[in-house]
């Protein structure tokens, strides 16, 4: 094995010769082969030997991943290789298949400049292939496609070479209509993928081959070639006839060269992909010397990089992991973070060699690094020498929908308990962590059952707090569907009086602040307000706009209202108390238009403080909301179930027992593919084994963030007592009259 310090000199060294560089990201449904295939990647780098790869699967170096066999956070590593007489390099980020991890995949993408896109041709298109692919088009990051596991078709389903050639090609098809379908437009016929140019491998990324016109032309080998020593290999009873069958495949169709030539042919380098994907991902004065800089890849420039990571080193604390787009990073290197109130001096920069951070003199524009020294800093941050606009924010497409409840064993380990929660939070924004003011509890929210257990599991592993946890409780939301005008909000000396009215937001409003463009605060600037208009706003509405809390806006609609300015800042937090708290079974609130229209001010601020201010707003919105009758929003999931087609209809009928709304049925040969709408409260409650024993096991089925929707009346009450209960608040909810007093 080659040492990794040597490996990582030589990656410092050709970082700087951005034409052969790559910074790309291998995505796919879990378990379709991303790790496998990197494995075969590392091996070519001299990282692994080429005798495990396949079966190391290198990049899950945390033993919780080792443990399930499955990546759950993306890794990042920097590969040396020499292609066609140039050294080159990759920077490559194996990331997770799970909808649980989704969030790793955002990330990761603000990062790349391409993808390769890995599917399982007996699977073909699932769930999260589809939404994968859909953020790196997104991103501009341009894919390639390996189909792995292709042998499958051969030896599983005992197609013909024709027929399997027939299937694969109809594969590629369907990934270029997705592709057509959400691709930037102008690259929307450019980056559809051919096998005759070279942007699509198949192979068996296990068993160390892949087949792609690089291959046949270089190796002077046919696709009939290989399909006859695939099915030679399969159809061995000897084990030394099938492992000499199997060598052959991996010498005429190497693995480790089809993918780094598709990569490296078909990716583009850094000062191509800037060039467009900069306008796209930032939006500052394109006539300044920071946007000249970045498109132009400058690394004689002042520095500017991208946060997309941060991971904790126990002898070095935060690291923070970025794209650097413009100029140089080293050691001293003063910066500023986004949102920052004075400049940071890095202490260390490093590369990712999977498990192993090598740290080295400097990285320069168009890599990837790890950056020690940066206090506070956040996924999505902007860190620059000079101040600048920072980047358009990461944008996750699932949201938090299940919740437990998280204590110490021992009181005196509370404060590591906190502090290991911050640190898993911090690396992955997908967390959100609350503590219960009532009970002393920990509330962790996290994608799905699956993120909450790998949460616990590192808890109890990595920070050694001996932990207790409740089962999982469902997150749900408040809202209403009608307004009302006029609300009077008292202070509680009476010396104030604030009139608001309470509506929903507007649909298209609404679906532009779920989009999240815009995070919760002011917005800055005036930019907002004809995107606000668009979306439905009136003007002197979206001109008033004074925060933004969950979805939910706080406007000023006053005119000349004295000593409002003095008090704005207290009405604000009084109106996020009332969203992050709502008067119904204190969930969070979401859509709800909070308008200020008149208010009567004491001139005293002695008699304008917190204590009088806070309430004065936040029990009119509260008797606005239950005036015009609250409802609960629950979470939902898409749930796409594969089954022999002898259990469809015990499988029907089982979903809709459970409030699950049928969307398609697809049947081919013997299986069947349902996909159906659930709510998530019906899901995780013995759902997984009542599924397996209905099937006898024979069922596989993937979860999918499907948004949020209203709750049947028939159920509202009793979920809200239940909630009450749960929160220990009286089971009845308020009326309007206990907030107008």
């Amino acid at each position: 094995m080659v040492r990794k310090e040597f490996v990582a000199e030589e990656v410092a060294k050709i970082m700087s010769d951005l034409e052969h560089v790559r910074n790309v990201a291998i995505i796919a449904h879990v378990h379709h082969g991303k790790t496998t295939l990197t494995d075969s990647l590392l091996a070519r780098a001299g990282i692994i030997s080429k005798t495990v790869a396949g079966e190391a699967l290198y990049t899950n170096y945390e033993q919780i991943e080792k443990d399930r066999r499955m990546t759950i956070k993306s890794a990042n590593i920097s590969l040396a290789f020499n292609y066609k007489e140039h050294d080159h390099i990759i920077n490559l980020i194996d990331t997770p298949g799970h909808v649980d991890f989704g969030g790793h995949v955002t990330r990761s993408m603000r990062a790349v400049d391409g993808v390769v896109l890995v599917v399982d041709p007996v699977e073909g298109i699932m769930p999260q292939t589809e939404t994968v692919l859909r953020q790196a088009l997104k991103e501009k990051a341009k894919p390639v496609l390996f189909v792995n596991k292709s042998d499958r078709l051969l030896t599983e389903l005992k197609l013909t070479p024709e027929q399997t050639f027939e299937r694969l090609l109809k594969l590629v098809n369907d990934i270029n209509q997705l592709i057509v379908r959400f691709a930037p437009e102008e690259y929307a016929k450019k980056w559809t993928l051919s096998v005759e140019d070279g942007s699509v491998c198949f192979g068996s990324a296990y068993k160390k081959w892949a087949i792609s016109t690089h291959i046949m032309k270089k190796y002077k080998v046919t696709f009939k070639e290989i399909f006859a020593l695939t099915a030679e290999a399969a159809n061995a009873q000897d084990s030394d006839v099938r492992a000499a069958a199997e060598k052959k495949l991996q010498e005429a169709a190497p693995i480790d060269e089809a993918t780094l030539a598709m990569v490296i042919e078909h990716l583009p380098s850094p000062k191509v992909a800037q060039a467009y994907r900069i306008p796209h991902l930032w939006h500052g004065d394109q006539n300044t010397e920071a946007y000249k800089s970045m498109v132009n890849v400058d690394q004689k420039a002042k520095p500017i990089v991208i946060i997309f990571g941060v991971s904790y080193d126990q002898h070095s604390g935060e690291i923070a992991i970025g794209r650097v787009f413009a100029g140089t990073i080293k050691k001293g290197t003063e910066v500023h973070i986004s949102g920052g109130a004075k400049p940071q001096k890095i202490q260390q920069v490093s590369l990712y060699m999977g498990p192993d951070r090598v740290i080295i003199e400097e990285v320069s524009a168009g890599n990837i690094a790890g950056i020690v020294g940066l206090d506070n800093v956040a996924i999505g941050d902007t860190v620059s020498e000079e101040e600048i606009e920072p980047f358009e924010q990461i944008r996750h497409y699932s949201q938090p929908v299940v919740t437990k409840a998280i204590e110490a064993k021992d009181t005196r380990d509370m404060t590591k308990l906190i502090e290991a929660l911050r640190e898993l939070s911090k690396g992955d924004q997908t967390i959100v962590v609350e503590l219960n003011q009532e009970t002393g509890e920990h509330l962790v929210s996290g994608m799905g059952e699956l993120h909450l257990e790998v949460i616990e599991t590192k808890v109890r592993d990595e920070f050694k707090v001996p932990i207790t946890t409740s089962e999982p409780i469902v997150v749900y939301r408040e809202t209403i569907e009608r307004g009302v005008k006029d609300v009077e909000g008292k202070a509680p000396n009476k010396h104030s009086r604030f009139y608001v009215n309470v509506e929903p937001v507007e649909q298209g409003v609404l679906d532009l602040l779920e989009s999240g463009v815009y995070k919760d605060g002011k917005p800055k600037g005036k930019a907002h307000i004809e995107e606000f208009i668009k979306a439905g706003l009136q003007r002197d509405e979206a001109k008033g706009i004074v925060d933004i809390c969950n979805r939910s806006l706080l406007i000023d609609a006053t005119k000349g209202v004295q000593y409002l300015n003095e008090v704005m800042e207290l009405l604000i937090e009084g109106f996020e108390e009332a969203m992050r708290d709502g008067p119904l079974a204190r969930e969070k609130c979401t859509g709800i238009k909070v308008s200020i229209t008149d208010a009567t001010i004491h001139e005293d601020p002695v008699h304008r403080g917190p204590a009088q201010i806070i309430p004065a707003m936040r029990r009119p919105i509260y008797a606005g909301m239950l005036t015009a009758g609250v409802i609960l929003q629950e979470p939902k999931q898409k749930l796409t179930v594969n089954i022999p087609q002898d259990y469809l209809s015990d499988m029907i009928t089982f979903l809709q027992s459970r409030r699950g709304q049928i969307l398609d049925i697809q049947q081919e040969n013997e299986q069947a593919t349902l996909v159906a709408k659930m709510p998530v409260a019906e899901v995780i409650k013995g759902f997984s084994n009542e599924m397996r024993g209905i099937t006898q096991g024979k069922a596989i089925w993937y979860p999918e963030y499907f948004g949020y929707e209203k709750l049947p009346k028939d159920l509202q009450n009793s979920i809200v007592m239940e909630i009450r209960k749960r929160k220990g608040q009286p089971p009845e909810p308020p009326k309007p009259e206990q907030f107008m007093d």
